[in-house]
């Protein structure tokens, strides 16, 4: 049963709020809350329908959200107790709940932190934060019924604020092409191992290099084609169930792991095993 809560922090930042609609209660009115409401109630849905999860933690956890935190801020979070969102500032970024992917996404790190605690800092950062990318857009693609081919793999679609020069905060489809602003700069993910970005900055680049693993479960779930969820998206939240994935994982020992993974759900000799192998081989990842 899904358990949601909507608070407003009514533009202060004491978490959690004022609540201004509980589960079952029809639309506030309010398009912060309500799109707050529907983005959680679809991360539930998808997670249960498709993964047989239930909540976040797998045990029913309530999903609690805060919107209109803070003055003009431009960002969403998951504090591993609740959801918290940014109305934006208008000049860079509009409201945080406008994007359904986003809030699956941020969702997505208490799947992980519950259940791999892939450490955030570096190439096991990077794979956290492209669970994150992949699994909002599974959400994404699952509530619109779009095929991996129909789907535009875009993460953060109409975040951008009017006159920006961009489409989306990344794109798993083509890394790097998702904006190209004076304000914001150039996207900078790379989609490929020869061009990993070596920095200290963002955590080891983990916003940045997540590109790269975002960029093999496009290839992934495009050769295999159909619902993305159905087969690719099985392989990774499986991979992230694994016993044998470690909290410092790299880039090859997750896409090993994945790769394992499709054997075990679909045999060793199938087209699966050959798509993942493919789609990690693209990035510059030999399994």
């Amino acid at each position: 049963q899904k358990q949601r809560t909507i608070y407003t922090a009514n533009h202060h930042q004491d978490l959690p709020g004022t609540v201004v609609r509980a589960e079952g209660q029809g639309p506030s009115g309010d398009v912060a809350v309500d799109e707050a409401y529907d983005g959680l109630g679809a991360t539930f849905d998808f997670y249960l329908q498709i993964f047989n999860r239930n909540s976040i933690d797998d045990s029913g956890m309530k999903m609690d959200a805060t919107v209109h935190f803070g003055e003009d801020y431009n960002n969403a979070y998951w504090n591993s107790i609740q959801m918290v969102f940014g109305d934006g500032d208008g000049r860079i970024f509009n409201r945080f709940t406008i994007a359904l992917d986003v809030i699956g996404h941020e969702l997505t790190h208490g799947v992980t932190e519950d259940e791999a605690q892939l450490q955030y800092f570096n190439q096991s950062g990077a794979l956290n934060e492209s669970m994150s990318d992949v699994f909002g857009s599974l959400i994404k693609q699952f509530v619109k019924q779009q095929t991996a081919e129909a789907a535009d793999w875009l993460i953060g679609e109409g975040l951008l604020a009017p006159g920006i020069q961009g489409v989306a905060l990344r794109s798993m489809k083509d890394p790097g092409s998702a904006f190209d602003d004076p304000l914001l700069g150039k996207d900078p993910q790379p989609k490929h191992m020869d061009h990993y970005n070596n920095t200290f900055a963002d955590n080891g680049g983990v916003h940045i290099n997540s590109g790269i693993p975002n960029h093999a479960f496009y290839q992934v779930a495009t050769r295999l084609g159909g619902f993305a969820w159905e087969k690719a998206g099985r392989i990774w939240y499986d991979t992230l169930l694994d016993q044998s994935l470690q909290p410092n994982a790299d880039f090859l020992s997750f896409a090993r792991i994945t790769f394992a993974v499709a054997g075990r759900l679909h045999g060793a000799n199938g087209p699966e095993c050959q798509a993942v192998r493919d789609g990690w081989a693209s990035v510059g990842i030999n399994i």
